[in-house]
């Protein structure tokens, strides 16, 4: 009996052994079943392996300056630049694997334990999705699924996982899955949020900013430090505690830590705003135009385009972003002051037609009336059909809108307008154009092409096109030293000259009269003609030298408009932009020699390889000692001319009164400047143009339509509005030696053959009651 007891207890036994193995086995096999029937594609199609071991991401085009810092990025949707482990924190890493995945670094994609957790509580004790799994969701699945298909979507993201894990190393699993994640406000990636968020780069990152970031991984949206401060707070101090309670960081710490308030630190990254803001834009109408004309390499027989927002290329630009920054400040800093006197001067009660001057009721009429049919209003309703009536009647009713002011910290102001009234505030604003290049190379370091991109999209660097005004007239006297080989100390008479009809063109006798309708009868050295912006004396030199020598130079000098063969052009009548006259003066410091402005080094794509390289376009254009000399006739116009308010002595009480107000005089730059001031009819356009023997800088400042001046060349001269720009910025230059801006005189030809040592000039340095030298407004 009791043999037969323990045979049925041994049976028993036996069979429970016999059905845990099936069931065990059963298990195993349902489990690989499922694991194969996804990798299969049975429950969606998965991504092959060539795609797993290349995902495919957006990634923006980066703007590199020269100085190694990026300027911007190009991108549609994705604001994404990857960064690898190396470019990461330690603690960014560490809080990283404490708040999500503890044991990541042991596991094979799938956290077991995490696992067996999750299913025994029913997630009530977290999670089980490791970091690999969190990028296979990314990369590959998808949101979260519910109902049936978010178990069906688990496993896909276990065998992705695995397969994940068996491509690539953790370290680059951890930057994959940080260069992925959208951290919200364009911030795609770890770089954008770090510099988004915190103005900084990854490697920067300090632990409770890390903490934050990380925290943000499980809902961007919810944990918005912008939107909702407190929950990400709250966030941040709970992951902070995840870090301690694996000690990465001590209790103390963490205490200290968790006290401190989260030091936001907001940099938009959009294309409106920023630094360098229009060149940024100009680069991006280069890159359309070198992407049409390179394509990808062909691949069997296929061939495809660069994508300039997806693909990751790397723009190397000649802009230095120290000196574009001082450039920027330089605008704003005096144009809120000029553009505040210009409004102090143009009130209704002083100018019934402000912001337009001395035009007639039927000029600004067609001013309006020009841009509101230009305007994006207007070709809107057009397009959707609206008849001429209705999209008439829409510019008189007021409207909601947010408009440029300089007064506002953030430039901007709400207010209530009517579309018309806005086309007429907006054209109450002064405009301005700057760029910076390097002679020698050509190399562009900074360009401002407006006030503010948000607002004014116009790009005055190199759209626009204005009247030179007496900036042109260096070209006139380099043609006359060049070919007739003068002296700058040889003189002409300051008496009325004119050139009759017939010759050079002339339809009708050209005799053009001084800024002050004046004619002293002195004899005047070029020197001082230049300085002084003599316009009897520049009409002397374009009939001897004759207009076709002129335009023939300022060819070969890179100036492409339409330039008329009459002498008229010696006085500026030439409309050229700010981009060409840079490049133009540039062959005056760089001994004759023109070197077309470069904005673009080289191009690579997203692994390194370089798809363009820059080839300088030079020409010799004057020789050595002409150039020179043209440089010495100019550094008398900063020495006893018009840009003499560059230096701190000489000057009227009404000048030192203005700039003390305007412009931040004194400037107090003593080194060799070479420059020439401009100013156009009504003190339409101020220029000034400013060279230094490694720095040549042009700026423009006007209205957008000529009817928006000052009404006094005391404002409206380009030593007025132009220069002070320069002398901010150069001495904004300067307080930064790492710069390496030109202290030093220009180089002098060792065989000069012209010569420029006027003993007389030096007693001409002084004020001269004859001809008022700030004053050279065109007059025809």
């Amino acid at each position: 009996m009791a043999k037969e007891v323990k045979k049925k207890t041994t049976n028993s036994f036996s069979k429970f052994i016999l059905w845990f193995w099936i069931l065990f086995g059963s298990g195993i096999a349902i489990v690989a079943l499922i694991f194969l029937s996804a990798s299969w594609g049975l429950f969606g199609e998965l991504p092959p392996y060539e795609y797993l071991e290349n995902p495919q991401t957006n990634l923006a085009s980066q703007i590199i300056s020269s100085d190694g810092n990026l300027l911007g990025k190009f991108y549609l949707d994705d604001n994404r630049t990857d960064v690898n482990f190396e470019e990461l924190p330690e603690n960014l890493v560490n809080t990283l694997m404490a708040s999500e995945d503890i044991r990541f670094m042991d596991h094979s994609g799938i956290d077991s334990r995490g696992t067996l957790r999750a299913f025994f509580y029913l997630g009530k004790r977290g999670g089980a999705s490791t970091i690999t799994q969190q990028l296979a969701r990314q990369l590959f699945v998808g949101r979260a699924a519910r109902g049936w298909k978010r178990y069906t979507q688990k496993i896909k993201e276990w065998v992705l996982a695995i397969r994940l894990e068996r491509s690539y190393t953790k370290e680059e699993i951890i930057s994959m899955y940080l260069n992925i994640y959208d951290f919200g406000n364009n911030a795609d990636g770890i770089r954008s949020a770090a510099r988004i968020y915190f103005g900084k780069e990854p490697k920067d990152l300090k632990i409770e900013e890390s903490a934050m970031l990380v925290g943000m991984l499980q809902n961007s949206s919810l944990f918005n430090p912008l939107r909702r401060e407190e929950i990400t707070f709250k966030k941040r101090n709970i992951v902070l505690g995840q870090l301690a309670r694996y000690d990465y960081i001590s209790e103390v710490e963490k205490d200290s830590l968790q006290a401190m308030k989260m030091d936001i630190n907001y940099n938009p990254e959009t294309h409106s705003v920023g630094l360098a803001t229009y060149f940024r834009m100009y680069l991006q109408r280069f890159m359309k135009d070198w992407i049409s004309k390179n394509p990808k390499p062909a691949i069997g027989d296929e061939s495809d385009k660069y994508n300039l927002y997806l693909d990751g290329l790397k723009i190397y630009t000649t802009i230095d972003s120290k000196m574009q920054a001082n450039a920027e400040e330089a605008v704003n800093e005096h144009m809120t002051k000029l553009q505040a006197e210009f409004f102090h001067q143009n009130t209704p009660d002083r100018n019934k037609t402000a912001p337009f001057l001395d035009i007639t009721p039927e000029e600004t009429k067609k001013i309006m009336e020009r841009a509101i049919k230009s305007s994006d209003r207007w070709k809107i309703m057009k397009a959707a059909g609206k008849t001429e009536k209705e999209i008439r009647a829409s510019f008189d009713k007021k409207t909601e809108m947010t408009v440029f002011d300089w007064k506002s910290p953030t430039k901007e102001k709400d207010t209530i307008l009517t579309p018309r009234d806005s086309i007429r505030y907006y054209k109450a604003f002064l405009r301005t154009a700057m760029m910076s290049m390097e002679p020698q190379t050509g190399h562009v370091k900074a360009w401002v092409g407006g006030i503010n991109y948000k607002h004014f999209q116009y790009d005055n660097v190199i759209q626009g096109s204005r009247q030179a005004g007496s900036t042109f007239k260096p070209f006139v006297y380099a043609a006359a030293i060049d070919q007739l080989r003068l002296s700058p100390c040889e003189t002409r008479p300051d008496t009325q000259y004119c050139i009759e009809a017939g010759k050079h063109g002339n339809v009708e006798p050209w005799c053009p009269r001084n800024s002050n309708l004046k004619y002293s009868g002195n004899s005047y050295t070029l020197k001082k003609a230049l300085a002084n912006s003599v316009n009897t004396v520049t009409a002397q030199l374009i009939d001897e030298v004759g207009p076709k020598s002129v335009v023939s130079m300022v060819r070969n000098l890179g100036l492409s408009g339409d330039i008329l063969e009459v002498p008229a052009i010696a006085l500026g009548t030439v409309d050229v932009n700010v981009y060409e006259m840079v490049g133009a003066y540039g062959a005056f410091a760089n001994q004759g020699v023109y070197v077309k402005p470069v904005m673009v080094t080289r191009i690579e794509n997203k692994d390194g390889t370089v798809l363009y390289e820059y080839v300088p376009e030079t020409k010799d254009v004057l020789s050595k000692d002409v150039s020179y000399a043209i440089l010495d006739l100019m550094k008398g116009v900063t020495q006893g001319g018009s840009g003499t308010r560059l230096r701190t002595t000489g000057y009227n009480k009404w000048r030192k009164e203005y700039d003390e107000i305007i412009t931040g005089y004194p400037y107090k730059l003593t080194n060799p400047i070479a420059g020439k001031t401009g100013t156009t009819q009504n003190n339409s356009d101020g220029w000034f143009m400013g060279m230094v023997p490694n720095l040549v800088t042009g700026v423009w400042v006007g209205g957008e339509e000529r009817a928006v001046h000052f009404k006094s060349i005391t404002y409206g001269q380009g030593a007025s509005m132009a220069l002070p720009i320069w002398g901010l910025y150069m001495t904004k230059n300067y307080a930064d030696e790492e710069l390496g801006i030109s202290k030093e005189d220009f180089e002098r030809p060792s065989n000069m053959s012209i010569e420029i040592n006027c003993d007389e000039f030096a007693a001409d340095i002084k004020e001269d009651n004859d001809i008022e030298d700030d004053l050279e407004d065109l007059d025809f």
